[in-house]
């Protein structure tokens, strides 16, 4: 909520500066990169949601609650880097797919988990939980 609320606002400034009527724009390249980076952000933003908490309720809380924070961090990094260069922005790009990518193997690795408990009585549980809580510290990994 405060990163979407920051984003707004960095396109409200951006507005008003380029020309001081609101959004009614004269196609200023600075303002252009503020709201495709705040339209990027916003069509993410779902995604995320729906990949953490699916993650945190199938999988293991703590390191999808981890990978969560690091995903906020990455997305504002990757806001600040559209605002530069187009370039800039391609790191926390890739860093936020990655973090995505994990989330989605969490929830895979907790609906495989489930089925081994309904139709074989094995439970993985505690080695899946083992595994995200070792992983997920590699996520801060460049």
């Amino acid at each position: 909520v405060f990163l979407t609320a920051f984003f707004a606002s960095k396109v409200e400034h951006e507005s008003k500066h380029c020309n001081g009527k609101g959004f009614q724009r004269l196609g200023s390249s600075a303002f252009d990169r503020v709201y495709i980076a705040n339209q990027n952000c916003g069509h993410a933003y779902p995604t995320f949601l729906a990949m953490l908490w699916c993650a945190g309720l199938l999988c293991s809380p703590a390191p999808a609650a981890f990978a969560g924070l690091v995903y906020l961090f990455v997305r504002q990094k990757y806001f600040v880097g559209y605002l530069g260069e187009r370039t800039q922005s391609t790191p926390g790009y890739l860093f936020g797919k990655r973090i995505i990518f994990f989330l989605f193997l969490m929830s895979v690795a907790g609906i495989l988990n489930y089925y081994l408990v309904f139709f074989f009585r094995s439970d993985f549980e505690k080695y899946i939980k083992m595994m995200t809580s070792a992983i997920s510290p590699l996520l801060l990994i460049p």
